[in-house]
């Protein structure tokens, strides 16, 4: 089911908003005029775009927890420039040794490796700044928003999920619970962690919390789901980023695991029950549809 104009327009508001404010953090001064550099190779990656989901998400589940844009702009820019960071790395030849990213040189291929490394550590570190300079909330929230963004890429969420995709890389044996709990680090902590970001932004209850969070990992490991089916079905002129590797390494996947058309199946039953976990939200009608675009999408 394709998504309405309507919800289409909006995603591309919201995607703009983010984009306008993302960058405005990240631009070189006259008092770092000498960390240009850095400062421009974070901004490259940056600025490739992608499909800004994890913002959208922190800043929707503020609004249907009744809160505003502007309260959740500064966390849906931290954890877009978290991704980043992430991806920065992931392309490395230590990592997944990536030479494109969105269509276009990784930032590795693009500024030289040492110089990648260090705007995807300085991503990481201005993430934290960019929620303790909000003006827009009280410490103590800003303390709550700071522990699940750091939660979310710690060697509990993010990080700790490609360590261990990593050390699957090596084996032939690896079970889908141990699939799953990888996902659920490497994937879904971030996009868990955008969902509970929106909702502390907003003063949400504990209830929003944990349903935000729940929603969050069922679209995680679906989305990484879809992922690994495009990483098969797909092109590489599609997606902006080479296709089949993870067959050709011998990865271990959801399609390795449950075959093609299994890995489909129950990335669709995850949406549907990420779908009526949205239900108990008011105001849920366009992340409703952004879910299930999310399903069915070429890339």
């Amino acid at each position: 089911m394709q998504m309405e104009a309507k919800d289409k327009a909006y995603l591309k508001e919201l995607a703009d908003a983010v984009e306008q404010h993302l960058l405005g953090q990240v631009q070189v001064t006259p008092e770092t005029r000498r960390q240009a550099a850095v400062i421009e190779a974070m901004r490259y990656s940056l600025e490739a775009g992608g499909k800004r989901i994890r913002p959208v998400l922190v800043l929707e589940f503020c609004r249907i927890c009744g809160g505003t844009q502007e309260q959740a702009m500064a966390a849906a820019c931290a954890i877009e420039m978290i991704h980043t960071f992430s991806l920065i790395h992931d392309d490395l030849p230590e990592m997944d040794n990536d030479d494109f990213r969105r269509g276009r040189p990784s930032c590795h291929k693009a500024f030289g490796h040492a110089v990648a490394l260090q705007a995807g550590d300085a991503l990481s570190v201005a993430a934290f700044e960019t929620i303790l300079k909000d003006r827009c909330q009280t410490p103590e929230r800003k303390i709550q928003l700071l522990e699940i963004l750091a939660n979310a890429t710690g060697a509990a969420g993010m990080v700790g999920g490609q360590m261990m995709d990593m050390a699957y890389e090596t084996r032939s044996d690896v079970t889908l619970e141990e699939q799953l709990a990888m996902c659920r680090a490497k994937t879904g902590a971030l996009i868990s962690g955008a969902c509970c970001l929106g909702c502390t932004a907003a003063g949400g209850t504990e209830e929003q919390q944990e349903l935000a969070a729940q929603y969050g990992e069922k679209l995680g490991l679906a989305f990484q789901m879809v992922d690994d089916i495009l990483d098969v079905t797909s092109s590489t002129d599609v997606l902006g980023k080479p296709v089949g590797s993870d067959a050709e390494e011998g990865k271990t996947t959801f399609v390795t695991l449950l075959g093609l058309d299994g890995a489909r199946r129950e990335a669709a039953r995850l949406t549907a029950e990420a779908e009526q976990i949205l239900q108990q939200f008011p105001h849920h009608a366009f992340l409703t549809a952004l879910t299930q675009e999310l399903l069915t999408r070429e890339k």
